[in-house]
């Protein structure tokens, strides 16, 4: 892996916006969040223009980002919102010289396209965590911004989760496990297969979340992936938040019955309760690291390196 620079007070962030628009005052918000940090927010003019799906036509987006990769005077990129529009850019991105100094992308939803491409075609470590316009309206609880910081500059080394829960035997059989953790939004992942950049979770913990999606897309993302081989020499799932997705005209979910078929369909360990996703709670989730997973006494601890360094 290629480890992204801790942050320091004065340090410039290159902000991008490769789906859906922002309004005005999320796009200061956004600022406003990052001058608080004592960071310089660059957000430049003409970023966000009328567009019937995205925040600017593709050939404006992709040359902010083109831009905030190449500058030399940054080291980080972070988006402004999720939505849709990446995967339109993956192509233009492919044709890209990789940088000689790697940066660090941060972003969820919609954003797991540039972290799955970055993470295997350059080998480059990112984040799954909030995106700014969310840190903006002060939609992140103090206790999660504190520790967003705290990995962001350095102050912490890797992320723990404590509250995963073995899905199937193959989980509660696992002691030790090293690892790295690769993945993002489901329904985003499904749009890789097939392509250059279908995701890759050979050796690796595949993490999963997504929002609005009931029972049948989600076991049909699944079987989806299973047929495209995403899942052999795969360490095991990981599954975040899946929020919404109740079924029409009722407050009930078969996503809970679609997570047991599943744990008990593949010959995978898999693992819930990662609280990384689209619910209230955005903990960071390294990407494209090293981890670990242990089992004692029927808890679950993952440790995540952060990816980050001096």
């Amino acid at each position: 892996m290629t480890r992204w620079k801790f942050f320091k007070e004065g340090d410039i962030v290159d902000v991008v916006a490769p789906g859906y628009p922002s309004q005005p005052h999320e796009v200061d918000g956004s600022r406003d969040f990052l001058l608080k940090w004592n960071l310089v927010p660059r957000i430049p003019k003409g970023l966000i223009k009328p567009h019937f799906l995205h925040a600017n036509e593709d050939e404006a987006r992709f040359e902010f980002l083109k831009n905030a990769i190449q500058s030399k005077d940054s080291s980080v990129i972070w988006c402004m919102r999720g939505g849709y529009g990446s995967n339109r850019l993956v192509p233009m991105l492919a044709k890209l010289k990789k940088p000689k100094e790697p940066k660090l992308l941060i972003g969820i939803s919609d954003i797991t396209s540039l972290h799955t491409f970055l993470t295997q075609e350059w080998g480059w470590s990112t984040l799954h965590a909030p995106l700014l316009d969310r840190l903006g309206r002060g939609l992140v609880a103090s206790k999660f911004e504190k520790e967003l910081h705290g990995i962001l500059f350095g102050q912490e080394t890797d992320v723990e989760f404590k509250k995963l829960k073995p899905l199937n035997d193959q989980a509660r059989n696992i002691k030790l496990l090293k690892s790295r953790v690769v993945g993002g939004n489901l329904a985003v992942l499904q749009t890789t297969l097939g392509t250059p950049w279908q995701i890759d979770a050979k050796k690796s913990l595949l993490f999963l979340e997504d929002t609005g999606e009931r029972g049948y897309r989600v076991d049909k993302m699944l079987e989806h992936m299973r047929q495209a081989g995403v899942f052999k020499q795969c360490h095991g799932l990981i599954l975040g938040d899946f929020i919404g997705g109740n079924e029409p005209g009722s407050d009930q979910s078969k996503l809970k019955q679609v997570f047991k078929r599943w744990s008990e369909d593949l010959d995978l360990p898999i693992f819930q309760g990662l609280e990384a996703g689209h619910d209230v709670i955005q903990r960071p989730v390294p990407l494209n690291t090293s981890c670990v997973l242990s089992q004692k006494n029927g808890k679950v601890l993952l440790n995540i390196d952060t990816g980050g360094k001096a």
